[in-house]
């Protein structure tokens, strides 16, 4: 591996932050360093000789900025290989200066992207000399160190400072796998934006933010999470998370913000399912009666309120071992209680829009849908039967609906006075689904008679709604849509029972 002594260095950077210890070292290892425009300027400012990119090319700075750096005696300087006879005979007879290192950063594509700019503004934020410089001394990293982000300048002037202006190979392949690694993921961000509805079937997912994880689900398999989870959160209190943790996180938090802005509501999940969830006028009733959903489930769950939690409610959570509690605000004395359990994990959610397309992994490839963003209301039920349901069942019929909206299919979701009582999920049949739920509330001593009931897909027969009739049930709520829906439609008839219809199918597999 062969070392080399930096002698010169082209800067030219879009932010200038944490650049003026850099531009100093190398001033101090006599290298002479080229630039253009604001950079230039910056580094004369510093009282700091520099040489302008225009006296190499002999061309000023055209079109408005967009093309300064883009010229043979640039690339030439950068992508010459120092051992080969052809290229230094070349270099000499053209008068291309020689560069070791070149420091670039990128215009803020994807912020000027969040910013709402216009289209316009957007498209004059896709660089293009810089992400040629950066690719070419990337690309030669055997002779150029490459210096492509601002969150690699610490290291960078690290190296100076250690290894006195000389770096390795490996040192040079490092930042070069840094440089293409910033390089894609720019690309990848410009693809996307031009693509944002999806006309051209290419998926490119590039996320910079990445978290080794104490293992996946299960000790023996390694886990890794990619996202910017700072963004959806502040983490108040407690270990690091799992990838069990993260994956009931995100079910909670979708859950929940079906009932945002409502009435304070509590919900108590575990292996992404709700196994107790109320609404209620004070959160301290909305978590007693959620945990009443299933006391024993709810034994390292994760708990999610859509209200500030309160001292009252804390103490009721620190009597039950949970892994996670997440809401909007936690009270001083409420976070000061609940910090009591060391390893417990506090997160305030923030007021943030959750990604619109979900992706998972399938066979050898992936699959790509766009987020479910349909929650029933009561505007858009349909009546389909002789019984009118009453205004209470109409509202626990769209309280059972979003629940069921977010829980593992096949499912059923017993529910009375805007109380989860249990819910059937993940099973195979319809049928088990409502069994396992009848027999669950029934267990907890929950009184089922006038509780409704939704579904997340169609009957094909009229058996459900029979088991519904037995138990106690009096209103049901379902899609619709099976070509044998009158089944149903005629036993809720002949049984006092009330049916209405959503015309939206909820499976979640």
């Amino acid at each position: 591996m062969s070392n080399k002594t930096i002698s010169s260095a082209l800067i030219s950077v879009f932010s200038k932050d944490g650049l003026a210890p850099i531009v100093k070292k190398l001033n101090d290892l006599n290298v002479t360093i080229y630039s253009t425009g604001g950079t230039e300027k910056f580094i004369k400012d510093l009282g700091i000789d520099v040489v302008p990119v225009e006296d190499v090319t002999s061309y000023p700075s055209i079109l408005g900025g967009r093309v300064k750096t883009l010229h043979p005696k640039v690339f030439g300087g950068i992508l010459n290989r120092q051992n080969h006879e052809g290229d230094v005979a070349e270099l000499k007879e053209f008068e291309i200066p020689q560069i070791d290192v070149v420091i670039v950063d990128l215009y803020p594509f994807e912020k000027t992207v969040a910013s709402g700019a216009s289209n316009q503004d957007i498209i004059e934020k896709i660089d293009i000399g810089g992400i040629s410089l950066i690719r070419a001394a990337a690309k030669n990293y055997a002779d150029v160190t490459c210096v492509s982000s601002v969150d690699d300048y610490a290291e960078f002037l690290e190296l100076l400072e250690t290894k006195n202006g000389e770096t390795s190979e490996d040192d040079r392949k490092q930042f070069a796998a840094k440089a293409f690694n910033v390089s894609s993921h720019y690309d990848s961000a410009i693809f996307n934006y031009f693509n944002k509805n999806h006309e051209i079937p290419s998926l490119k997912i590039s996320e910079n933010n990445g978290k080794v994880l104490r293992y996946g689900e299960n000790p023996h398999q390694k886990g890794f999470f990619f996202g910017d989870f700072d963004e959806i959160f502040t983490k108040l209190h407690g270990k690091e998370l799992s990838y069990n943790n993260l994956l009931d996180v995100d079910a909670a938090v979708n859950l929940m913000l079906e009932f945002k802005n409502d009435s304070p509501t509590f919900a108590v999940l575990k292996h992404n399912n709700a196994c107790g969830l109320a609404q209620r006028d004070t959160l301290h009733q909305a978590y007693v009666d959620a945990l009443a959903g299933d006391p024993v489930s709810a034994f390292g769950g994760v708990l999610i309120s859509n209200t500030e939690i309160d001292v009252a409610t804390a103490e009721e959570i620190h009597k039950l071992f949970c892994e996670v509690v997440i809401a909007p605000s936690f009270s001083t004395e409420a976070l000061e209680i609940l910090k009591g359990k060391k390893n417990r994990i506090l997160l305030i959610l923030k007021d943030i829009d959750m990604p619109q397309t979900n992706v998972r992994s399938c066979l050898n490839g992936v699959l790509v849908q766009d987020r479910n963003n349909v929650t029933d209301t009561l505007e858009g039920l349909k009546a389909v039967t002789n019984k009118t349901a009453t205004t209470e069942e109409l509202d626990d019929l769209i309280f059972a609906s979003k629940i069921c909206k977010h829980t593992k299919s096949n499912t059923i979701v017993l529910v009375k006075g805007k109380q989860l009582c249990a819910s059937g999920t993940g099973q195979t049949s319809r049928v088990d689904a409502l069994n396992q739920a009848i027999h669950k509330a029934q267990s907890f001593k929950f009184d089922l008679n006038g509780s409704v009931m939704a579904s997340d897909a169609f009957f094909p027969f009229p058996d459900c709604v029979e088991i519904a009739d037995n138990a106690g049930i009096t209103a049901v709520i379902q899609p619709g849509g099976s070509i044998k829906d009158q089944l149903s439609i005629d036993y809720c008839n002949d049984h006092n029972i009330a049916m209405v219809m959503t015309g939206t199918r909820h499976f979640k597999h």
